[in-house]
């Protein structure tokens, strides 16, 4: 008799709500048992009983990327419950636009953005990518095909910023956000390097202009469009692409 086929386990992480939540939706829908990050459980409780109500197997994790016991908590639960990760997908992030505190909402102009407010940026969308993913690691090693997605923004791309013929470049001007995202490219970059020689494909995603609570629901694309080039990298053959940096329409300039 054949043994039964593993569901693959994928931990996104701040996915109660927005795009980390809709990339949760779409690997469910795939049949990967999905690890839905969120820093308030309640919240991430709601959104996991969601997904199981449409049929998904999901469960709610506590996780702050920027808090090292939250994260060695939600490896060290991972590891008991199910031995290891197949999939993660680094979703969490701020832009620091009144996430820090309500001075920060209008500028990050680099002559007079708040330090504090930058180094709070950085910590979400770089060292915190950074603390999740080295936790994560030796749960990944044990998936047969493991996968590790970047969520990044078209605003990461030096290329399309410094362009003046781009729209990128008509972007407010930003010490925070904006080198955030192109820090986390070269680091998605790094990991891929080092990772190669095991098989773990790292690459980076810009979901677009997505209707979210971070731009105020401005944007026009919905949560599911904009997690579908995510749920395509994390769920890459053998292969597929490491290293790179991908929309939905395919490949963006560094």
């Amino acid at each position: 008799m054949k043994e039964p086929i593993r569901q693959k386990v994928a931990m996104i992480t701040g996915a109660n709500k927005g795009i980390g939540r809709a990339i949760a939706e779409q690997l469910a829908e795939l049949g990967m048992t999905v690890l839905v990050g969120a820093r308030d459980l309640r919240r991430g409780e709601e959104a996991a009983a969601a997904l199981r109500a449409a049929g998904g197997d999901a469960h709610a994790v506590t996780l702050d990327v920027t808090d090292p016991t939250t994260i060695q908590g939600a490896a060290t639960w991972i590891e008991e419950r199910f031995g290891c990760l197949d999939v993660l997908v680094n979703n969490a992030g701020i832009t620091g636009s009144g996430q820090v505190s309500p001075q920060d909402a209008h500028d990050q102009a680099p002559s007079s953005v708040d330090l504090a407010m930058a180094r709070a940026v950085f910590e979400t969308n770089v060292f915190g990518v950074i603390a999740v993913t080295n936790a994560m690691l030796p749960l990944l090693r044990r998936s047969p095909a493991p996968r590790i997605v970047n969520v990044s923004s078209h605003a990461g791309s030096l290329a399309l910023t410094s362009d003046p013929n781009s729209p990128f470049a008509a972007l407010p001007p930003s010490a925070a956000y904006t080198p955030s995202k192109a820090a986390l490219n070269a680091l998605t970059v790094q990991y891929a390097n080092e990772l190669r020689k095991d098989g773990i494909l790292v690459n980076a995603a810009a979901p677009g202009y997505v209707d979210t609570d971070s731009n105020n629901h401005t944007g026009h694309l919905t949560p599911a469009q904009g997690a579908a080039v995510m749920v395509r990298l994390a769920t890459l053959g053998a292969d597929g692409p490491t290293a790179g940096f991908f929309s939905e329409d395919g490949p963006l300039p560094w």
